[in-house]
């Protein structure tokens, strides 16, 4: 595979007013996109943003870039990344593009393409649009040009989509939720979701300003939603990130559920509906518990690489439905053709309610292991974990944790730093071993200096 200049696992992503993120490159970036889009047949794309500040100027590059290249635009304004993707599908757009730095702060920003059926852009698409990127910008006619509207029934249409995931003859009614919208994309979407099913809301990081977007809030900063659900005694509070693709839960004790957390519970009611249709798929960073308690309830689990692009390529690979990462993304594909933060957590309220069982009761078959994992720096070009030295060290702890435990090595995709990672029964067991192989790789590091 070619290497990308532009597009990493999820889009084009960077600084606001840094190139590429710049009105200039996102103006060819929509005129690229359009040519090579055009020339599938595509004839109409839907735009979609989180409530970054720098949605306005993005969206209006892609826009006339689009149009430049003839092709129709629909503008959703602030939606949630996986709306775009469904309003992709339903509204016969060939394509969808979501302006978006997911849980990155106000000052980054990105832009990621779906296709026609909700999916991410393929690989050889997004190589032939970076090729089209070096050519010269060029116009149609004036009477091919494309034309743009906005669709101002989006989030009326997305609402409905999420509150048909909740099954019918169950309700919210009597639950009090504390929803943390990050100040983003679900700030319109989810109290509404949860309200119409019954819900007693109460919100928080619902009032986007344009530069408050995850601003210690959200799905990565969830100590604010654990003090709302104690302060209000609320019986769970939710937390998704800026653009709605990722979640985390809190139990009325305060105790955080994590994506390995909610696909446990997720996988454990649909086997018990007989709806599983396979096994979960988690990634190499999935808590090693995750992968015993669910073998325990005889449901198989398989790990993919780090991303959710490699959680739905190996779902697809299997032909299973459910699976995720403990950052919060969560697949179903039975619902949704990609993660999406409010149907995930609907999910979970859905076997609160059906099993009439607290947050806390239904994750109580899974214990997590403890894990730690240290950052050691290395110079670019170079690869420690291959060093004869750190590969013993690996070895030893293997041995020494008996099956009882994992080491795992990898390498950062974003920056030249190596985690080193250890999980096992024992917390002194961990910090020990992941501290003596992180010492090898560091010396080995300093050798290739």
């Amino acid at each position: 595979m070619k290497t990308r200049k532009y597009f990493g696992t999820d889009g084009v992503r960077g600084m606001v007013g840094e190139y590429p993120i710049t009105p200039e490159f996102a103006l060819k970036l929509g005129w690229a996109a359009g040519k090579v889009l055009s020339k599938n047949g595509t004839k109409k794309v839907i735009i979609g943003k989180d409530t970054r500040i720098s949605g306005y100027m993005l969206e209006t590059s892609l826009e006339a870039g689009l149009i430049a290249a003839g092709i129709d635009v629909v503008l959703l304004g602030p939606m949630p990344t996986p709306a775009v993707a469904y309003l992709a599908q339903t509204f016969r757009a060939e394509a969808g593009i979501v302006i978006s730095a997911s849980h990155n702060p106000y000052h980054d920003n990105g832009i990621k393409f779906f296709c026609g059926r909700g999916l991410k852009l393929g690989d050889e698409v997004e190589l032939q649009i970076e090729a089209m990127l070096d050519e010269p910008m060029t116009c149609v006619a004036s009477d091919k040009l494309g034309k743009a509207r906005r669709l101002e029934s989006a989030d009326g249409r997305y609402i409905e989509f999420c509150k048909s995931q909740f099954p019918q003859g169950l309700s919210l009614e009597g639950l009090k939720i504390v929803l943390d919208c990050a100040n983003g994309a679900t700030y319109h979407i989810a109290p509404s979701v949860m309200r119409e099913l019954g819900a007693e809301i109460i919100c928080h990081a619902c009032e986007p300003n344009g530069v408050n977007i995850n601003l210690e809030c959200g799905a990565t900063h969830v100590d604010a939603l654990k003090r709302k659900v104690l302060e209000h005694n609320a019986d769970v509070g939710i937390a998704y990130d800026g653009d709605g693709d990722r979640v985390m839960m809190v139990d009325h004790n305060g105790r955080v559920f994590d994506g390995d957390d909610i696909v446990y519970i997720i996988a454990c009611q649909a086997a018990q509906d007989d709806m599983l249709g396979g096994g979960v798929v988690g990634t190499v960073m999935s808590n090693m518990g995750l992968e015993n308690a669910l073998k325990a309830k005889g449901i198989d689990f398989a790990r993919s690489k780090v991303g959710d692009r490699y959680v739905m390529e190996l779902l697809q690979e299997k032909g299973w439905k459910i699976g995720g990462e403990s950052s919060g993304h969560v697949l179903n594909l039975d619902l949704i053709s990609t993660g999406d933060g409010i149907v995930s957590s609907l999910q979970v309220l859905a076997a609160m309610v059906a099993q009439n069982r607290t947050l806390k009761d239904l994750g109580a078959g899974f214990t997590k292991y403890p894990m730690k994992m240290i950052n050691v720096r290395y110079k670019a070009g170079t690869d420690p974990t291959q060093a004869p030295e750190v590969i013993a060290a690996v070895a030893q702890v293997e041995e020494q944790l008996g099956g009882k435990g994992r080491v795992l090595l990898r390498k950062s995709g974003t920056e030249p730093v190596i985690r080193v990672m250890v999980e096992a029964e024992q917390e002194k067991i961990v910090l020990d071993s992941a501290q003596k192989i992180a010492a090898v790789v560091e010396s080995m590091s300093k050798q290739t200096d």
